[in-house]
Parts: structure tokens; C-alpha cells; sequence
């Protein structure tokens, strides 16, 4: 009867070790093994930043580019509304100026167009950090302000401009394109590139501009 009762004692221990093994809660700790990286951080001196403040608001050879194009200029300008169109041809007269030290180029287009008069600025400057011209222009038939950005090529002495705009029917952005070359000394020619609904190139413009003397 004795050894019974020690073996129901034995029996209730170990179930009662059993039941404290199953609910002792999990104390192990798992060590964040990430390994994160210090990035060094390189903070130019005063000198650095004080001589490129210097080279960015310096005009340069391209801004002597630009001043060679003050003056009044007669421009003959074709249209075509859209591929295989019928040209609209109109002229106007344009002033140009150098501003801000000669950093900047502004001219002022004016003259007619499909009877109603005519008016529009466009601006073109060089910066020299990025080292690319930036052309905008608004005019009296939009509210939008255009933004095209471009590099120089000299063999053909021709700024191909990019950039893009919303088409006013389609609510859409789309890209747009024009190349400015320098034909000689008295002339200029823009050329603008749109797309049709179907997303097919044309050339939309041309402008021959010829030097008033």
C-alpha cells in the first residue's frame, strides 16, 4: 500500500513538471544579427563651395553666343496644323536683349496671327552647372508656360531642344521638340516638332529669321 501511494506521488510529480515545462514561457533572446553601414558624408570646404557659386553665375563663351543675336529680326513663320496640312504662312518682328548681366537672353515676338494680333516672349539662357541651354516661352494665345531643355552641337551649330507639354483637347502630356541652328551670322532658323493624336512626329513650325539692319 505504501510503495502505491509513493508511486502516486512519483506519477502526480512528474505531471505537474510536465504541465510547468509546457507553460514556462520562452525567455530565450535572438541577437539582431543586421549589419548597417555608415555612409561617409563629404562636406565641401568654403573655398569649393564659394568658387562654384563663383563658375555658376559667371557668363561664359555660350552667353557671348546669345549677345550676338541682339537686335530686331524679321521672321518669316510657316505652320501646319497637322500632318499634310495646308501651310499658314505669317510674319512678325522680334527684339532681342541680353538681361541680368548679360546671363540671360529675352526676345519679344509681335505681329498677327489668323487676324488677331500677336504676342509672345521667349527667353533662353545657358547654365553653366548643368551645361545645356533652357528655352521657355509664353504668348497672348495660352496660359501655359513651355519649357524646353537642349545641348549644343557645333558641327552643325544647332541647339536640339526636348521637353514636353499638355495638349489642350486630350488634357494629355506629350512630347515636344525643336532645333535652333545658327545659319550665318544674319540668319536663324527654329524648327518645331509636335505629335498627332496618334503619336506620330510632324514638324508643326518653321521661323527663318533674318537680321534687321
Amino acid at each position: 500500500m505504501k510503495l502505491k501511494f509513493l508511486s502516486l506521488i512519483a506519477i502526480i510529480s512528474l505531471v505537474s513538471c510536465e504541465k510547468k515545462a509546457e507553460t514556462t514561457p520562452d525567455t530565450t533572446v535572438v541577437k539582431d544579427t543586421t549589419i548597417v553601414e555608415e555612409t561617409t558624408v563629404t562636406i565641401p570646404d568654403s573655398t569649393t563651395i564659394s568658387n562654384a557659386w563663383n563658375d555658376y553665375m559667371t557668363p561664359g563663351e555660350p552667353h557671348k553666343m546669345l549677345a550676338l543675336e541682339s537686335g530686331t529680326w524679321h521672321e518669316e513663320m510657316t505652320m501646319w496644323m497637322e500632318p499634310g496640312a495646308e501651310p499658314m504662312k505669317n510674319t512678325m518682328t522680334a527684339e532681342s536683349k541680353m538681361i541680368y548681366g548679360d546671363r540671360f537672353q529675352e526676345t519679344t515676338h509681335k505681329g498677327d496671327f489668323m487676324g488677331m494680333p500677336f504676342e509672345g516672349k521667349s527667353t533662353l539662357a545657358y547654365n553653366n552647372a548643368s551645361q545645356e541651354y533652357t528655352s521657355t516661352w509664353i504668348d497672348n494665345m495660352s496660359t501655359g508656360i513651355m519649357v524646353i531643355t537642349g545641348k549644343y552641337d557645333e558641327a552643325s551649330k544647332t541647339i536640339n531642344f526636348s521637353g514636353t507639354t499638355v495638349d489642350p483637347v486630350t488634357k494629355k502630356e506629350k512630347p515636344i521638340r525643336e532645333t535652333y541652328t545658327i545659319v550665318d551670322e544674319n540668319t536663324r532658323k527654329m524648327e518645331m516638332f509636335d505629335v498627332d493624336y496618334s503619336g506620330k512626329e510632324y514638324k508643326s513650325m518653321e521661323i527663318i529669321m533674318t537680321r534687321k539692319k
